[in-house]
């Protein structure tokens, strides 16, 4: 499958969400969205990164932005971290690694020269149109969430 790129239709999708509820790209329409991929709930890059989208939650909602994180954790262990750490943001639950798959952020990584499928850190804004406006891959955690806000204004 052809890597996405900026212009292409971002991937629908329709996952168990936080609190009992579902997030899908629908709900998304009409307006700009961050679509982050993580690896797993309470990692420290993760917990980082999940903490700043949810610090700088007020200031994407200015620009009408909605921002869902997704990884193939399960709702209730994203229940769990979110209240452990009172995060603000909605989280996907991708247990079947679709969506990562559909965005082409499931890939073959390596840790101590052990091979094994998980997600690349990466994020997607999509335009009002359902468009991708902007694709950041391999992403580092520090600034990031400051650089996405940064894009986002200008969509």
């Amino acid at each position: 499958m052809a890597e996405l790129a900026v212009g292409d239709v971002a991937p629908g999708f329709d996952l168990e969400s936080d609190g009992g509820s579902r997030i899908s790209m629908d709900d998304l329409k009409g307006q700009p969205a961050v679509v982050y991929f993580y690896p797993k709930d309470n990692t420290p890059g993760c917990t980082t990164e999940a903490i700043a989208f949810s610090g700088l939650a007020d200031e994407f909602a200015k620009l009408g932005v909605k921002i869902v994180g997704v990884s193939p954790d399960s709702a209730k262990k994203h229940d769990n971290f979110i209240a452990k750490h009172n995060l603000t943001i909605r989280l996907g639950a991708d247990t079947e690694t679709e969506v990562a798959q559909a965005y082409g952020v499931w890939v073959e990584k390596s840790m101590y020269g052990k091979k094994y499928m998980g997600v690349e850190r990466s994020t997607f804004l999509v335009d009002p149109k359902g468009k991708i406006a902007r694709i950041w891959r391999k992403v580092k955690v520090a600034g990031h969430a400051e650089e996405v806000l940064e894009a986002a204004r200008s969509i």
